[in-house]
């Protein structure tokens, strides 16, 4: 959930591109349709223009252009009238082109130059292609746009100068052009109608006084600068060409994330901030603070100064906010994962329109303000991996919170039980690990309109009774009781669940619960490490959306039901170490979409089935060690390409091994566990997978998360992408080589003489290397 809100800017973006997108396409079927009733056809020229246009395209991946052709019926659904034609639209009393939409479409090319003879285009959208080469200086000739959009291609060299001929222009969008520097942006000062400027991810380190461009524009109310190499700019603004009459920005959307920024912004921001400003976005750069300036924004709603350094008490931030009217305004403060210290404090109470307010992940050490329950417009507050000590309190039955997230806390000590209101209208917590054990907290208990509880990892020792079970029955759609040591049967639970944790506890009994989950919404099911007995209930028909399915580590026993084959979304199935028997069900196949099959430590027998092979094309882990399979080892398991892991240790298999094993070379290339055991379930939800190793007589259970790539906070070291894939490959090529040699070695004898004198006369060759580098090193001083 945190993630989602720090990068809420860049949501923004998409979310916009995409929305206009729609709301073009809808016009081009209106203006087609009207076409078609006023049966015009478009202008010579222009359709020859947009003939030559698509010369210039060596990839059509999708067909888009396919429409567009000289003559009638050359392809279906194709027309010689290019006002049909995808992408185009037309004045539908005139037939001049007005529109040209070819957003998203996966073209490959460069820009012809007869788009000068659509002298009557106003809208210019080739974003998200891949298109190359310069900017053409002939688009500052065509003089109609009022609407320009080239971001997200492969565009070098210098944005021309001509742009600044296009004085109609009302949105011009140079995002994401890779290997593009500006050097001036004077040009820009001739744009006087320009409302939305969009330059995210093009470098504008050599743009000397660009402040001073932006202030002439006076009705840009969009702004987005983020990853602009800002801080690398020498003379960001001009003093001595300062206009008092330039003074009121007109800003309202002011984006500056990503930009390396430290709190020396602060004096040329002010230049571009006014009481217009009502979103203000500076993430991901080098602030250690902000200034009262801030404080004096009147219609100023959100801020995000997110993942910052910001060494700073909380209280003094708030208190700078507070300064001026911008505290009556503001309805989102994001200031997650800085170094902010000290409490939540009771000059919170100033804030009275807040409704979002992050401060996870930072260093607040003290305990939440009484005042914070009583906002009265606060949806939803995040404050967790911090170090706050306390939360409780009575108010807590009164707010108007609907979502609240405390993880990572240490609530040591808390009462569990306390008189609190039952009022409260909490539809949402997260209390996960908070020390809050032994004792349950009784006090979630008087939160009536749950439906997303959290509270895994709270050390908590208690036999859930009926009533907890009936508490929310009917509502609760998310519930998250793992490693904990919670004990008992589960009687019922809600029908429309979409996550149930139960893992890591001391539950007991059957599963039959889970038949009454009817709904089809459940994604996520782990109760494994429990004490459940009994068969898997054969109604898994209903959980045609799970992606992940962990029982492993029961006492579950009996065949598996031929339902189990309904789950056709299923990527993880873990059912290792129970008693489960008999021949895996053929149903299993259906489920196509597995990436990791844990069967390990059970009773199956049968053959391994050839359809493992044929139709789980996408495993990348497979572990059948420990049962009671035999027969040979089919050679379909070659057809794996993506498989990284494969243990099918003590059985009773017999025969060779399939020499087309040596093809499996997946644990080469790139991106493979750190693709294939990640699994995205959700906004606030993801997944990774765990390998049970059998190792010299012991079973260890290892989480197979990949490092992040060259990440640096914290002072960890980062790691490369070769280090990433020698981990990868050389973890996975170990456990696939070692338990293929292992079997090898298991159905013939002679090999395994020949292996064992092998290993002999490897260590008389490894003492004899080792001992050589010690003295040679013990001689290096002296040379």
């Amino acid at each position: 959930m945190a993630n989602t809100i720090f990068h809420k800017h860049f949501v923004h973006h998409a979310a916009f591109f995409f929305i206009h997108s729609l709301l073009v396409l809808a016009s081009l079927i209106d203006t087609t349709s009207c076409q078609a009733v006023g049966d015009f056809k478009c202008i010579k020229m222009e359709k020859q223009a947009l003939l030559h246009f698509k010369s210039y395209i060596h990839q059509d991946p999708r067909g888009y252009l396919s429409t567009w052709t000289q003559h009638e019926k050359r392809v279906e659904e194709a027309t010689s009238d290019c006002c049909e034609w995808s992408g185009v639209t037309c004045n539908n009393q005139t037939g001049h082109v007005t529109s040209l939409h070819l957003s998203f479409a996966s073209l490959e090319g460069k820009i012809s130059p007869s788009l000068v003879n659509l002298t009557y285009l106003s809208h210019l959208d080739l974003s998200s292609n891949s298109f190359y080469g310069p900017i053409p200086m002939f688009i500052g000739s065509i003089t109609q746009l009022r609407y320009l959009n080239l971001g997200e291609n492969y565009f070098n060299e210098t944005i021309p100068l001509e742009l600044g001929n296009l004085t109609k222009l009302q949105e011009l969008y140079l995002h994401s052009l890779s290997n593009y520097t500006i050097e001036n942006l004077n040009w820009l000062s001739n744009l006087s109608h320009l409302e939305i400027l969009y330059m995210d991810g093009t470098s504008l380190a050599k743009a000397n006084n660009w402040v001073n461009v932006i202030q002439s524009l006076k009705k840009l109310s969009d702004l987005s600068l983020s990853g602009c190499d800002l801080s690398q700019v020498l003379n960001p603004y001009s003093y001595s060409s300062f206009n008092s009459s330039s003074t009121s920005s007109s800003i309202v959307y002011l984006y500056l994330a990503d930009n390396n920024l430290n709190s020396s912004l602060y004096h040329w921001l002010f230049p571009l901030t006014s009481n217009k400003l009502q979103e203000l976005y500076l993430n991901h750069n080098k602030l250690d603070g902000i200034p009262k300036y801030l404080g004096n924004l009147c219609n100023l709603t959100q801020l995000s100064i997110s993942q910052n350094s910001m060494p700073v008490k909380f209280s003094n931030l708030l208190a700078n906010l507070s300064s001026g009217c911008t505290s009556v305004a503001l309805e989102e403060l994001y200031v997650s994962y800085n170094q902010l210290t000290g409490s939540l404090s009771n000059n919170i109470q100033n804030f009275s329109s807040l409704k979002y307010l992050y401060v996870d992940n930072n260093e607040l050490n003290e305990s939440i303000s009484e005042n914070v329950w009583r906002l009265p417009k606060l949806e939803e507050l995040d404050v967790s991996s911090n170090s706050l000590k306390s939360f409780i309190s009575e108010y807590i039955g009164e707010t108007k919170i609907l979502r609240l997230y405390l993880s990572n806390n240490s609530f040591e000590g808390t009462p569990s039980n306390i008189h609190m209101l039952n009022r409260s209208g909490i539809e949402e917590i997260d209390i996960s690990s908070c020390k809050l054990g032994p004792h349950f907290p009784n006090w979630i208990l008087k939160l009536k309109k749950l439906t997303h509880l959290n509270i895994a990892n709270n050390r908590i020792s208690y036999a859930l009774s009926i009533q907890f079970w009936n508490m929310w029955f009917s509502q609760l759609i998310d519930l998250n009781l793992s490693s904990n040591n919670f004990s008992g049967s589960v009687p019922n639970v809600s029908s429309g669940l979409y996550q149930l944790d139960l893992s890591h506890n001391k539950f007991y009994g059957q599963i039959s619960f889970l038949c009454q989950i009817t709904y089809g919404s459940l994604y996520f099911l782990d109760l494994s490490n429990n004490s459940f007995v009994g068969a898997i209930p054969d109604c898994l028909w209903h959980f045609n959306e799970l992606k992940v399915l962990n029982i492993g580590r029961n006492n579950l026993s009996g065949r598996l039901p031929i339902s189990i084959g309904y789950l056709i979304d299923l990527e993880v199935l873990q059912l290792d170490n129970n008693k489960f028997s008999g021949e895996l069900p053929l149903s299993l196949q259906n489920c196509t979409q597995i990436t990791f099959l844990e069967l390990g430590f059970n009773k199956f027998s049968g053959f391994v089935p050839i359809w493992i092979g044929e139709r789980l094309s996408w495993l990348y882990a497979l572990s059948l060690t420990s049962n009671n399979f035999f027969g040979t080892i089919p050679s379909q398991l070659c057809q794996l390409v993506y498989l990284q892991i494969l243990d099918l240790s003590m059985n009773k298999l017999n025969g060779t091994i399939p020499s087309c094993l040596n093809n499996l070379t997946s644990l080469f290339h790139d991106g493979l566990a750190s693709d294939h055991n990640y699994h995205y379930l959700n906004a606030s939800k993801n997944y990774f997978d765990h390998a049970l190793i059998y190792w010299q007589g012991s079973v260890r259970d290892k989480e197979l998360e990949a490092p992040i790539i060259g990440q640096n906070e914290g002072g960890g070291e980062g790691i490369d992408e070769l280090d990433r894939l020698f981990l990868i490959g050389g973890a996975s090529g170990f456990a696939t080589g070692f338990w293929i040699v292992c079997c090898g070695l298991h159905v013939n004898w002679h090999g395994r003489n020949e292996f064992f004198r092998f290993l002999d006369n490897l260590k008389d060759w490894v003492y004899i290397k080792v001992t050589l580098f010690i003295a040679r090193r013990q001689r290096a001083p002296y040379l």
